[in-house]
């Protein structure tokens, strides 16, 4: 039974990314660009812990606290960026 939840939820997943990559391309703004490329970072960790789960192994859900932490700062440091246009004051 697990392997077909995964599996929904590998399917459920790749939608949301295509749908993802969809707004990145086609996006008329940058804060549509900035909000698909932090969505599909919130989607890799989804992917990951999925991943994590069907290998019963606690290794990938390390690596998706870090992705997790990485996505986080990258968007914020993006974003001010674009606010701003310089990251460092």
């Amino acid at each position: 039974m697990i392997e077909y939840a995964l599996n929904f939820g590998f399917v459920c997943v790749a939608l949301a990314l295509l749908m993802n990559l969809y707004r990145l391309t086609v996006g008329p703004t940058t804060a549509d660009r900035v909000l698909a490329v932090d969505t599909m970072a919130i989607n890799a960790i989804a992917l990951l812990v999925l991943f994590g789960i069907g290998q019963a192994t606690a290794m990938y859900f390390e690596g998706a606290l870090l992705f997790a932490m990485f996505g986080f700062v990258s968007t914020v440091a993006y974003c001010k960026f674009v606010l701003r246009g310089d990251i460092i004051e």
